[in-house]
């Protein structure tokens, strides 16, 4: 093992303690404005309030954990659902760029447009269940999937595609073993970009209107003025968000070591 590849685990430790020891710098530090009175916990809420309310929310009886499951299923849902359908939309369209050229206008006036804007509308043709959350994150996943799959399909390089057919390739072959490995860095970032926005969806639906979900408790503890409540389920969602996004990208990189 060279000295470099011996070196990098150990960097790695030093950026993520140099990065705790911020992290915990900056909530010290509000901790202490607020027992201060410089701050005013009503604006932003006081770091120990904010653990409390996430250790009662998730602790045995809380019901922190029955909204994070609600927001969950209609993430990966929604996510799923829009991610095939595009796929299987993307790859039509290579193959029949005719098809293409037809429904173009139409995905560009329905992808204009703004998805939460049209949550209304989906609340009252599928109910304030789950289903009406999962419609506006598949209709944020869907489009952006769609377009890096076929930009990711017509991106590869044609040398790759000439090079295939002069050695007796099959269209077939050219197809499974160039193009689409060739694509898939570009179809997995679109993939990754899509999960977020499927979770950002789901919340955006739930905050206008819902039975369940944290963009319902967020909604409600806004409107009661619990700000503690209100950071706890904000630093909830930003960590779901970099879980989800560096999960893509270990998935992305065991699927690509192959390049």
């Amino acid at each position: 093992m060279s000295a470099a590849a011996a070196s990098r685990p150990g960097i790695r430790w030093r950026t993520v303690a140099a990065h705790g020891v911020a992290i915990v710098a900056f909530i010290a530090l509000w901790e202490f404005a607020m027992r201060r009175e410089w701050l005013s916990a009503a604006f932003f809420g006081q770091p120990s309030g904010i653990v409390a309310f996430l250790r009662d929310g998730f602790a045995p009886g809380g019901k922190l954990w029955i909204e994070l499951a609600y927001t969950l299923v209609g993430t990966v849902v929604s996510f799923v659902l829009g991610s095939v359908l595009a796929l299987a939309l993307g790859l039509v369209f290579v193959m029949f760029p005719k098809v293409e050229h037809a429904m173009d206008p139409y995905l560009t006036v329905l992808n204009a447009m703004p998805r939460l804007a049209l949550a209304p509308l989906f609340l009252l043709w599928f109910g304030l269940g789950l289903g009406s959350k999962i419609a506006v994150g598949t209709s944020l996943s869907f489009f952006i999937v769609l377009a890096n799959t076929v930009a990711g399909i017509r991106g590869v390089s044609q040398d790759l595609i000439v090079l295939s057919r002069s050695l007796g390739a099959t269209p077939n072959q050219i197809f499974f073993k160039v193009t689409l490995p060739s694509a898939v860095p570009v179809i997995f970032s679109g993939l990754r970009l899509a999960l977020i926005y499927s979770m950002l969806g789901v919340v955006g639906a739930e905050l206008i209107a819902a039975e369940h979900g944290l963009g319902q408790q967020l909604a409600y503890l806004q409107a009661t003025f619990n700000m503690n409540g209100v950071m706890a389920l904000l630093a909830l969602l930003a960590l779901l968000g970099m879980i989800v996004t560096q999960g893509m990208t270990r998935l992305e990189k065991a699927l690509l070591r192959w390049q």
